[in-house]
Order: C-alpha cells, then sequence, then structure tokens
C-alpha cells in the first residue's frame, strides 16, 4: 500500500484515553487548539464533564466526552461507537489512560496488580483493536502510545507499574511492525519525571524541574506532523536538569 499524506492536524478525528487531567487532558487541548475533532474519556461524569466544558473554550476544534473505563472491552467499544456517531470516524489513538500503584511487592494486592495492568497494557490493546478496524476501513491512522521510562529503568516498589510499562514498550512496537505496511504508523512516548497528579503527588509537585504535561502534547504535535515516509517510533524524554 502506498503512503498516505500527512493530514493537517485541523483534519483530523482524535482520541484520548484518559483525557480529563494531566497529559491526557494537555494532549487533547493542543488537539483542539489545532482545531481537529477530539473525544476524551475517564472514569468519572463530573470530570469528563469539566474536562469537555474547559476544552472547548477557545479552541477551534470540536470536544466531545464519554465516561469510560478502558479496563472495560464493552465500555471501550461502547467509547468507539461514541466516536464514530459524533465524528464519524477516527484518524489518532493517544492510549493516554493511566495508573501508577507504587508498593513493595509484599504490600501489592492483587487487586493493585489487576488494576495497573489492566489500565496500562490490557486498555491499550482493547483501544488499539477498536482503532485498528476503523483504520482499515479509512486506509491508515497513527497509534500513540504514552508510555514511561519505568518502561526501561525498573526501580523498588515499581513491579506492577514497571511490568505495564514494559510491556506497553513491546507491545507497541510490535504493532508497528504488523502494521507498518498498511499506513498505520505507531508511536510510543516515554516521559520521565512529570509535574502532574500522577502516583497521588499534587498537579504542581516539582514543577520547577519536572517535564510539564504540555511538552509531551508538543511531541504529539511533532509526531503527528511528521512526513509519512518517516517513523519514530520512540521517544523518550527527561528533565533537562533533575533535582539532585
Amino acid at each position: 500500500m502506498s503512503l498516505s499524506p500527512t493530514k493537517p492536524i485541523s483534519d483530523l478525528v482524535c482520541l484520548v484515553t484518559g483525557g480529563t487531567r494531566g497529559i491526557g487532558k494537555a494532549i487533547a487541548k493542543m488537539l483542539a487548539s489545532e482545531g481537529a475533532a477530539v473525544a476524551i474519556c475517564g472514569r468519572g461524569q463530573d470530570a469528563v464533564k469539566k474536562a469537555v466544558a474547559e476544552l472547548s473554550a477557545g479552541t477551534a476544534g470540536q470536544v466531545k466526552g464519554k465516561v469510560a473505563d478502558v479496563r472495560n472491552y464493552d465500555q471501550v467499544t461502547d467509547l468507539f461507537k461514541f466516536v464514530d456517531r459524533e465524528f464519524g470516524g477516527l484518524d489518532v489513538l493517544v492510549n493516554n489512560a493511566g495508573v501508577g500503584v507504587l508498593r513493595s511487592i509484599s504490600e501489592l494486592s492483587v487487586l493493585d496488580w489487576n488494576d495497573t495492568i489492566g489500565t496500562n497494557l490490557t486498555g491499550a490493546f482493547y483501544c488499539c483493536r477498536e482503532a485498528l478496524f476503523r483504520f482499515a476501513t479509512k486506509g491508515g491512522g497513527y497509534i500513540v502510545n504514552i508510555s514511561s521510562l519505568a518502561g526501561k529503568n525498573p526501580f523498588p516498589g515499581g513491579a506492577a507499574y514497571n511490568a505495564s510499562k514494559f510491556a506497553l514498550n513491546g507491545f507497541s512496537e510490535a504493532v508497528m511492525l504488523d502494521k507498518r505496511y498498511e499506513n498505520v504508523r505507531v508511536s510510543y512516548i516515554m516521559p520521565g519525571s512529570v509535574a502532574t497528579e500522577f502516583g497521588g503527588h499534587g498537579e504542581n509537585t516539582g514543577s520547577e524541574w519536572k517535564i510539564w504535561p504540555e511538552d509531551i502534547a508538543e511531541v504529539v504535535r511533532m509526531l503527528l506532523r511528521t512526513p509519512p515516509r518517516t517513523l519514530i517510533s520512540r521517544v523518550e524524554v527527561r528533565p533537562a536538569q533533575p533535582k539532585r
């Protein structure tokens, strides 16, 4: 299949999972500011409604939201049907929904493990599966998976989180190899420390030295603007001057 030309971001229909706060919200805001049609999801109705209102204000794009837990395949299929109804298709999937339970393995519960793997890995598989069905009918698309430097650097207390992100990296590369000749590009971004509420910290904790969510949104913007002859398959992002 010949390469499809890169579309302007304003012509894209995008889905950002976990788009109600942090990195996901920053990515959704960037896409909407470029004029894209953007769908977001989150686990809570109030959070989704609030985020849609904030993201819609003063942007050129359209923003819609739906409650969905990516651990639940039925909810994922309903989410993609919602995107079909509201926007008539899909061009870009950003798998951003994620959780981080950081505990020693002896303190890690079965629920903690299942929640982490279910959200960070299985949820990405569910969403990729649905997106790829749609990309097949459109002749291509783009998947961006938000991983972590924890996907290559294990640390104490990270058994579940490390496992989910190591696996997400391998999954991303395998999908890329499966679909590269079908005009489907797959990239994964591996941020280091980001100033968000992730992991139970305040949204601005460490903001004087950490990566900002908007910085990851800029990486996504760059990926979507990359000529179709070139694939940036992995991006590692670190604070320029981490805390000593």
